[in-house]
């Protein structure tokens, strides 16, 4: 229920959270159908309206498909606050394959930040054979943000991938990767991560108030 993760995170300090469920292509994780995310945005705004002191950011965790196009379209994208986009399935397929579907992926205008962007599983599984150093050139080209997920088993842009970004002036997200209430607490395995790779607060787009990345958000569509 995103009142509930929306009253939870107002009582760990958020002042804002941003809902990003994955697309219908994720089964697994029971992705969202476009019929059910048009239903979200609208729940979101309601929630607002209703709400104090924490603000509800309506957004999506899209699939890049196999030809680098997305599980929405344009005009379901146009109606969030911040689409993040990810890879998660052909992750084994080759360096160029991986690398053009992300590239392809942030060349939408509506897509803001590109998540887990070499999807290891630490101890679980290898990350994709994915150009990093294109993929933050690109990211950098397009006015777009790079994730640092979070979650412990990811911690994905490594430290190491964090310094390169910043050094490129791409903004990065600290994303909890929470599926769950209990999951808003590891935000801290983030923060430490990007802390390894010399990230300050400037370089960090959920450090903005929502207003201020709501508006950094549109700006790609004038970039």
């Amino acid at each position: 229920d995103i009142s509930e993760i929306a009253r939870a995170a107002k009582g760990a300090g958020y002042k804002y959270i941003c809902i990003t469920d994955h697309s219908r292509s994720s089964a697994i994780a029971n992705g969202l159908s476009p019929k059910r995310l048009a239903q979200q945005i609208k729940e979101n705004r309601k929630l607002n309206e209703q709400l104090k002191g924490i603000t509800v950011l309506a957004g999506t965790e899209v699939d890049i498909l196999a030809d680098g196009s997305l599980d929405f379209d344009n005009k379901l994208l146009a109606e969030l606050d911040f689409v993040i986009a990810a890879i998660h399935s052909g992750l084994a397929s080759s360096r160029e394959k991986v690398t053009t579907r992300t590239l392809k992926a942030m060349d939408n205008p509506y897509v803001h930040c590109i998540a887990h962007p070499t999807g290891r599983l630490i101890g679980q599984r290898e990350p994709m054979d994915i150009d990093i150093v294109a993929v933050i050139k690109h990211a950098a080209q397009t006015h777009t943000a790079l994730e640092v997920n979070a979650n412990p088993w990811r911690l994905d842009l490594k430290d190491t991938h964090c310094r390169m970004a910043i050094e490129a002036q791409v903004k990065l997200v600290i994303g909890t990767d929470a599926h769950s209430i209990s999951g808003l607490g590891l935000m801290g395995f983030g923060v430490a991560t990007a802390g390894r790779g010399w990230v300050t607060k400037a370089d960090v787009l959920n450090t903005f108030s929502a207003a201020k990345i709501k508006s950094w958000a549109k700006s790609k569509l004038k970039a």
